[in-house]
């Protein structure tokens, strides 16, 4: 949507940032009614919310897997849910946060249902409780009994990515670009359709070509989208 992110309050005359907040409330008096005082609205998709793992990590000890890990998929659910990557008009990229909590969101649902989980499996679910702190484990420490849920978790993060991007076109159109995203939606929609069971290194790829095309409209980067193109003639 495209808004007018500098507000004043009406009652009171307080000044804040919608894009700071996320809150359409004045944070002095709770007052709904502002005006806008920017000269132009500007696209913005991106939310103020945050994820904190901490209190799951310090369970560990304490709480059965099968329940941490339903806890840690609702906790990332919450963060994820109506994500964006556009914030006041500049494109942002697509962070390993956000890519590690839609992981840990369908690997906590996964093992959150099962009766039992391996040692394997347990040991990865824990790295994956370090998504609030930007680290995202390796493709190839993914165990196999888990790898469709991250190729479903990347699949449909690119797909929201891609949402974003489009939205961004809509306002700043480059044709090279909007090429590049329909190869890649084939891409997303063949690993989705899959229900994820693609190997870890194509999943990561995806992510990488999504990345570049981010890159090339950021930064201008006409050597990103070839980049993006190398990366997906290598792909099945």
């Amino acid at each position: 949507m495209k808004i007018r992110g500098r507000r004043e309050c009406k009652e009171c005359g307080t000044r804040w940032s919608y894009y700071d907040t996320g809150e359409a409330a004045c944070p002095s008096c709770g007052s709904l009614y502002s005006v806008g005082v920017d000269d132009e609205r500007s696209l913005h998709t991106a939310t103020s919310s945050t994820l904190d793992l901490t209190p799951v990590r310090g369970d560990v000890d304490d709480k059965p897997v099968r329940r941490l890990a339903s806890t840690a998929a609702e906790r990332c659910r919450e963060f994820t849910r109506g994500y964006g990557f556009i914030d006041a008009g500049e494109l942002q990229p697509l962070d390993d946060t956000y890519l590690a909590a839609m992981e840990l969101r369908s690997v906590g649902s996964e093992l959150g249902r099962r009766l039992k989980v391996s040692d394997d499996e347990e040991l990865y679910f824990t790295e994956l409780l370090r998504a609030d702190e930007g680290s995202r484990p390796p493709p190839e420490s993914v165990p196999e009994s888990l790898q469709a849920s991250r190729g479903l978790a990347y699949a449909n993060a690119i797909r929201e990515y891609r949402s974003d991007l489009r939205t961004y076109l809509d306002e700043h159109p480059d044709r090279p670009a909007e090429r590049m995203l329909g190869r890649l939606a084939d891409h997303a929609k063949r690993a989705r359709a899959l229900d994820g069971d693609v190997p870890p290194g194509d999943a990561e790829s995806l992510v990488a070509a999504i990345r570049d095309v981010a890159r090339y409209l950021i930064d201008d980067d006409e050597t990103a989208l070839a980049e993006a193109e190398s990366r997906l003639e290598r792909l099945p």
